[in-house]
């Protein structure tokens, strides 16, 4: 039966819930030396495996070089063939097998071993061949599969992914790593977008649609033509005095005459954001308001909310354009 389909699923989940809680006893005093030969590599880290344990691998040293570590995956099949030239001695070489035996590692351990370039080794036979070569060993834990046969790697891998990603996750706190460093080597999909902040996006200098409080409302009407934000920036001083949208002029024109001062229709008190606010927040404000546009200022000026000095304007469009949502 088909209801079958989900007590099947959910068994082979808690069998790796379960298996996966083995993963404390491999940190240990071996696990530290890891942490502390990646912050102290001078070169690069180079990540390596073969089948599974190469694409685990190749999602480590994607991790690293996420988070502004050199790093690369090097394919130890494709090592025999000129690529093991790209590891120097500087490098850290991690090797990813949960078997530890796997035949095509064999020349890559011995041009490691050669050239003295240092190995951390992942795998769950301490007396395997890569184990035998590795100065850090990392020994899994023996688990059992979750598939009905208990063969398919499934519960050996996840482990061996999970080590991986708790040397990564440590070596990121020990780095301090932050949001801001994150969005510079991570700028693009939906995370970088969701780092985004309003200084970011906003429109600056010559984009910008700003007059003087002195000025007309059909001087006005032309800056608003031209720029094309639906909005237009009062100030006074070089101080935000007010806004006054599209909207407001257009129907206001019909009973009043181009020669109208601002003041008479600037709404005084416009939405601000702060220049380090999160685009996502700024977008979320424009929704609840049913508006397109923000005016950015400073965090210390957000604060005090008035004599504030424009930064820029957020529209929108620039916030959609970032895939924001």
């Amino acid at each position: 039966m088909k209801n079958n389909y989900i007590t099947l699923a959910k068994k082979a989940a808690n069998t790796q819930i379960k298996e996966l809680r083995k993963i404390n006893r491999v940190l240990d005093k071996s696990f530290i030396k890891a942490v502390d030969s990646i912050l102290n590599c001078k070169g690069k880290v180079v990540c390596a495996g073969i089948g599974k344990s190469g694409l685990i691998g190749r999602k480590i040293s994607a991790t690293f070089s996420s988070v502004g570590i050199p790093s690369f995956f090097c394919d130890p099949a494709q090592a025999l063939h000129g690529d093991m030239g790209q590891i120097e001695k500087k490098d850290l070489l991690i090797i990813f097998s949960y078997s530890g035996n796997t035949s095509e590692l064999s020349n890559m351990l011995k041009y490691a071993n050669r050239f003295g370039i240092k190995i951390i080794g992942i795998a769950s036979k301490a007396d395997s061949l890569l184990m035998k070569a590795s100065d850090i060993k990392l020994l899994l834990p023996k688990v059992k599969e979750s598939d009905v046969i208990g063969m398919v790697p499934t519960s050996s891998t996840s482990i061996t992914l999970l080590l991986g990603d708790c040397l990564a996750t440590t070596v990121i706190s020990k780095k301090k790593f932050s949001k801001e460093k994150f969005k510079i080597f991570h700028p693009g999909g939906n995370i970088g977008s969701s780092l985004l902040l309003a200084k970011d996006l906003m429109l600056t200098g010559k984009k910008l649609p700003i007059i003087d409080y002195k000025k007309s409302l059909g001087e006005a009407l032309k800056v608003i033509n031209q720029k094309k934000l639906g909005i237009i920036v009062v100030l006074k001083k070089k101080h935000i005095a007010g806004i006054v949208t599209d909207g407001d002029l257009r129907r206001d024109m019909r009973v009043l005459s181009k020669k109208t001062n601002l003041q008479k229709l600037m709404t005084k008190k416009p939405m601000l954001v702060s220049e380090n606010m999160p685009a996502t927040k700024a977008l979320a404000i424009m929704n609840e308001k049913k508006i397109t546009s923000l005016l950015v200022v400073s965090d210390k000026d957000y604060e005090k909310k008035n004599n504030t000095k424009l930064l820029g304007i957020i529209h929108i469009h620039s916030l959609l354009q970032y895939g924001i949502r």
